[in-house]
């Protein structure tokens, strides 16, 4: 008779491994949830009535009527073809960028220390500071030569793009400033917790330095540019501050998470507003999903 076969050792350990894993963390998974379930739920039922500062009367349940006019609407698509863009440079500007600051730091050389605080400063540093001095680099509130020559830059720049170009390319340029160093601390982390032998089989078997980091460097922190990429993703995910001090409170351009505070806060129209901002949720978890999937890769089984 034939019966199930059992399951091999590598199988067994990897499914107590990741057992343990989820056991570990149910703590902090129950005290997230316990925090997120009520203003998410909150939001959730919000999307399906007419909640509004403008209508009398208590919110009516009306089901999906709200996304229908959403997907309906053209500035939707356009904010969220900008969101998309904005997610997309930000994240790779911050990783390339942090795997180049990571490297030259893991490089054994004079002052490193110094060298490593001014990296890991831009994020240290309180962001509430630092969007004010970046609003005032970019628009300086004295006249004086250097106003002069950023409103000429502003115009030249928007002229060619399109109106709120300047504004966008800001936000991008603050966005990978202030993430991109603490992606390179993460990710020399991640080199420090590499064994030292690898890299000197790498010199060994390896021609040059750009065939070692494509073959050898960058595969082997596979794991920690994954977290990266995820932590990057959601943090200028929900960039909601960052990009409205930086705009000086205005829709220059339209992003998704902008327009949801206007609708909601500014116009009153509290179900559009959760509709708006809801809509991304999709689009985050398709994200999370891929990197989850590329993190933990299945394991090859030997021929």
């Amino acid at each position: 008779m034939e019966g199930r076969i059992p399951a091999t050792g590598p199988a067994r350990r990897r499914r107590r491994t990741v057992a343990v894993a989820y056991a570990l963390m149910t703590p902090a998974l129950v005290l997230v949830l316990g925090v997120l379930v009520y203003p998410v739920g909150w939001e959730v039922w919000t999307s399906l009535t007419s909640f509004s500062s403008r209508t009398e009367g208590g919110p009516a349940f009306v089901g999906l009527a709200n996304y229908r006019n959403m997907l309906g609407a053209p500035e939707f698509w356009r904010g969220l073809a900008t969101t998309v863009v904005y997610l997309a440079m930000t994240t790779g500007a911050r990783l390339a960028l942090g795997v180049a600051m990571a490297l030259l730091l893991a490089r054994p050389a004079r002052f490193r220390s110094l060298v490593f605080l001014a990296v890991f400063l831009p994020w240290a540093y309180p962001g509430g500071v630092t969007v004010v001095a970046w609003y005032w680099m970019l628009n300086p509130p004295l006249i004086t030569s250097y106003s002069v020559f950023a409103g000429n830059l502003k115009h030249a720049v928007d002229g060619i793009l399109g109106g709120g170009a300047y504004a966008f390319l800001s936000v991008v340029l603050f966005n990978i400033w202030r993430g991109g160093s603490f992606i390179a601390v993460f990710l020399l982390a991640g080199l420090n917790a590499i064994p030292t032998e690898l890299f000197e089989y790498a010199r060994l078997e390896t021609r040059g330095g750009w065939q070692r980091l494509w073959q050898v460097t960058l595969p082997l922190l596979r794991p920690y540019i994954a977290l990266a990429v995820f932590l990057s993703f959601t943090t200028a995910f929900v960039d909601l501050a960052n990009v409205w001090l930086l705009t000086g409170g205005r829709i220059t351009f339209p992003v998704i998470g902008t327009y949801a505070y206007w609708l909601g806060i500014r116009d009153g129209r509290f179900a559009d507003a959760a509709a708006y901002s809801l809509s991304l949720v999709p689009l985050l978890a398709i994200a999370l999903v891929w990197l989850f999937r590329w993190f933990d890769a299945p394991e090859e089984t030997p021929a």
